[in-house]
């Protein structure tokens, strides 16, 4: 996990964004299933995630990595899960404001991927043959973190969902803001009350709840070192997008 300063920027981003990478991410659940037949990615464009707690800050510096690569000249976009179309937002306002107990765990974890694949048909999928680097907010780790280890879902389940309707799109880099649950708490408090809002279903979830999916982006990072980068969101905004910041070399 970085702690201060900047991601190594020549050994993160410099293989993902550059023009002759196409190296195969990993699955997030590597070591439970693997066919031992997956192919290179065979799209021009690269897809960065960023994940975390709610509160991380994470959407924050993904809009700063965007303005970044942008004035520097790269095709980039930002899109965000669960949303991104127009049914992907029908969804968001319902697994974030519905009663905390309107929804099952697996009702959750399905209205998640509905609306993964229509994003990935719609936005993604298009944009990475366009040749674009897309700055996504979350992705399917989310699942893994929040359904999979936050819920007890599955992770057999989860991979089954993400093998039969993902068409093949996994993350070619992943970075994960690190915060203690009851930092991020008190981050989305005094954002709610400042935007005069109501907390969304997760933020409502207790501290037990997050450091569970906490420990779910950790064994996450675990496992695929290569794609996946833990960054400590503890700092302030302009400490911690120096540690988030893609080299475009």
């Amino acid at each position: 996990m970085s702690t201060g300063g900047s991601i190594a920027k020549d050994k993160i981003y410099s293989t993902i964004i550059s023009k002759g990478s196409r190296s195969r991410p990993q699955k997030c659940y590597a070591g439970i299933h693997s066919t031992g037949s997956e192919k290179p990615l065979k799209y021009p464009g690269k897809l960065i995630t960023f994940e975390g707690l709610d509160g991380c800050g994470k959407s924050t510096q993904l809009a700063r990595e965007f303005e970044r690569l942008r004035q520097r000249g790269f095709p980039v976009s930002t899109t965000q899960e669960p949303g991104g179309t127009w049914v992907g937002q029908q969804i968001r306002e319902i697994v974030l404001h519905a009663a905390s107990d309107a929804l099952t765990p697996f009702t959750e974890l399905a209205l998640m991927f509905a609306a993964r694949t229509q994003h990935i048909e719609q936005v993604i999928l298009p944009s990475l043959e366009a040749g674009q680097v897309v700055l996504c907010d979350r992705f399917t780790d989310s699942s893994v973190a929040y359904q999979g280890h936050g819920r007890g879902i599955s992770l057999e389940v989860i991979l089954a969902l993400e093998e039969s309707l993902c068409r093949d799109i996994r993350p070619n880099l992943t970075i994960v803001l690190d915060v203690d649950p009851a930092v991020g708490a008190q981050r989305t408090g005094a954002r709610n009350r400042a935007a005069s809002e109501k907390a969304s279903r997760f933020e409502r979830e207790g501290l037990e709840f997050f450091e569970r999916v906490r420990q779910g982006y950790r064994r996450i990072a675990a496992q695929e070192p290569e794609r996946v980068r833990m960054v400590d969101g503890r700092g302030s905004i302009g400490r911690n997008s120096g540690q988030a910041t893609c080299p475009a070399e």
